[in-house]
This record gives C-alpha cells, structure tokens and sequence, in this order.
C-alpha cells in the first residue's frame, strides 16, 4: 500500500489568532502526521487589548502568533492590513492569490461568511475570491495558476451564525494538549482582552468529541463545507484530506 502523500494546509484568518484558535487542533494534528501548514493573518487584530496601544499589541500578536505557529508545526504569515479595517477588494485577493499559488495548497480553511465581526465577513470573501483568482491560468501573476481541491471553514465562536458542522476529526489527548499549549502564547488565550478564550475552545472540543465520536473519542474539531461541495464524513481515525 503506497504511503500517503505530503499535503499543504493553508489557514487564513482575519486576526492573528483566529484560525490557531479554530483550526489548530487540526493543524497540530497533521503537521505530526508528517503534513505542512501555513497560517496566514490578514491582520494582527491589534486593536482588542485594554491597556495596549494598537501599535504595541500589533508586534505581541505577531510575535505570539509565529511561536504559535511554531509549536503547532505551522509557519506563520502575515499581511499588514489593520485591524477593523480590513478592506475587501480584488488589491487584497489578488494579494493573497499570489500567496496561494506559492504554497499551493491541497486544502485551505478560512472563515465562514457570516460572522458578527466585520473583517471576519471580508476575510472570507478574500479567501473565496483568492482561491478563484489561483486557479485561472488567464489571471497571469508571478507564479502560475494553482487549484487547491479542498475548501473548509473552521468553526470559530464569533461565526456561528448558519454553521453546520459537516466533518468531526478525531484530535489525540497529545494534540490536544499540544493545541492548549500553543495558544497559550496568546495572551487573550487566559482572558487578558477580557473573553475566556481558553474555557469556550476546551469545552468545545470536548463536546465535538461526545458528539463525534461518543466514548471513543475524547476531543474533535470540526469544519463545514462549502455549500454545493461534496459532503465528507471521516470514519474512524481516518485522515478526512485524503485526495
């Protein structure tokens, strides 16, 4: 039986932060299976901390977002648009269709649409319309046209709104535990901006766990599919990227 091949996961977030707290479980989980991931964040989200200025919070989130990175086995990357700011126009997905063909990915998990956050709502449409411009050979950029074949959305408290979780992935204590670990570069990860970020992301994977695997499985993360893409549901352990 061949062995399964090495995929590239790109997550893209609004914030710094974003996708570590609503993917990295997953990200965790198949960069140890021998898989690469890349974390993009459009923005630090520099603009949440009570005390800081958004200047002083914007290099923390960056410097707590790349040992994040680093201790889930991801390689973090930024853009440099600000927080609550983030503007949605063909400038900043064409930007991030060229970051897209460069690592061209097999899978890339982003937000879904609805979502009380303002940058979360354009930080999906980036993704969506990146993703399409990628793929076009005739949109000619530096690098050539890439497809990447799977399309996920994390599931991340601020997004609710319509989510329907489709796939449940089974997460190991040891990733779970490297998962709270990581985040834990975060300061927001202990409630220094004031939301117990730490007690809502716990409690949820260990109820997608009961819900996913019932006894046999003690953490899950899930992800949604994209409306009029194929359904997929993991039996077992099995890795639900398999291509």
């Amino acid at each position: 039986m061949a062995e399964p091949r090495e995929m590239r996961i790109l997550t893209i977030g609004a914030h710094a932060a974003d996708q570590e707290l609503a993917a990295g479980m997953i990200v965790a989980k198949y960069t140890a299976a021998g898989h690469k991931a890349f974390m993009l964040s459009l923005t630090p989200g520099e603009k949440g901390h009570p005390t800081l200025s958004a200047e002083e919070y914007a290099e923390q989130k960056k410097r707590e977002a790349a040992e994040c990175a680093r201790k889930l086995g991801a390689e973090a990357i930024f853009l440099n648009y600000k927080d609550a700011e983030l503007p949605y126009n063909d400038e900043v997905s064409l930007e991030v269709c060229d970051i897209i063909r460069d690592i061209k990915p097999d899978v890339l998990i982003t937000h879904w649409q609805n979502s009380m956050h303002r940058d979360h709502r354009h930080a999906h449409k980036i993704a969506m319309d990146a993703y399409f411009f990628a793929a076009l050979k005739r949109i000619e950029r530096s690098k050539p046209a890439h497809w990447t074949r799977r399309v996920y959305f994390s599931e991340n408290w601020e997004d609710m709104e319509g989510y329907e979780p489709d796939i449940y992935v089974n997460i190991p204590e040891p990733i779970f535990e490297q998962y709270c670990d990581a985040l834990s570069s975060f300061a927001l990860w202990n409630g220094a901006t004031g939301w117990p970020y730490a007690d809502y992301y716990k409690s949820l994977a260990r109820m997608r766990g009961c819900l996913g695997g019932g006894l046999n499985w003690k953490y899950a993360a899930t992800l949604m599919v994209p409306k009029g893409g194929l359904r997929q549901y993991a039996p077992g352990d099995r890795l639900p990227f398999e291509l």
